[in-house]
């Protein structure tokens, strides 16, 4: 799958086949029309709360795709930016101590590393992935 270019959409159509959910079934839970249910899986975005409710109606954690783009495409920030936001304010929203690494992101940061498209200090730098996570990777994987 690619993580940059997301259509959650089609994902969601792709699940519900994969459940073998009946329109109906769909329908009365997400409290929608035929018509609006073929919208959603048009769309290539949808919003918070429409997405919560098809992640509990279809056991999947669509939030976490979007997890893996940040990941993957955010842009790298200096660690001196993080220390002073941190420094200056404490936060009210919820803090996570660590990244979300999937299969799937394990799977192409080996695959950089393997095609020499990129390396182990490139992926450490560009990704923040940490040293020693990224040589367990090698070792596990």
């Amino acid at each position: 799958m690619l993580f940059k270019d997301i259509h959650v959409g089609e994902l969601i159509q792709k699940r519900v086949e994969e459940t073998g959910f009946s329109s109906d079934r769909v329908m009365n839970f997400m409290q929608c029309s035929h018509e609006e249910l073929r919208q959603m899986y048009k769309s290539k975005s949808l919003d918070t709360e429409t997405l919560l409710k098809w992640s509990k109606l279809l056991a999947y954690d669509f939030f976490r795709i979007y997890s893996q783009h940040l990941v993957l495409y955010s842009p790298p920030s200096s660690s001196e930016f993080y220390q002073k936001a941190k420094d200056d304010k404490k936060t009210q929203l919820p803090e996570f101590r660590k990244n979300i690494y999937t299969v799937e992101i394990i799977e192409f940061i080996l695959t950089l590393l393997k095609t020499n498209e990129k390396t182990k200090k490139q992926i450490i730098e560009e990704y923040r992935i940490p040293k020693t996570t990224l040589y367990k990777w090698i070792k596990k994987y």
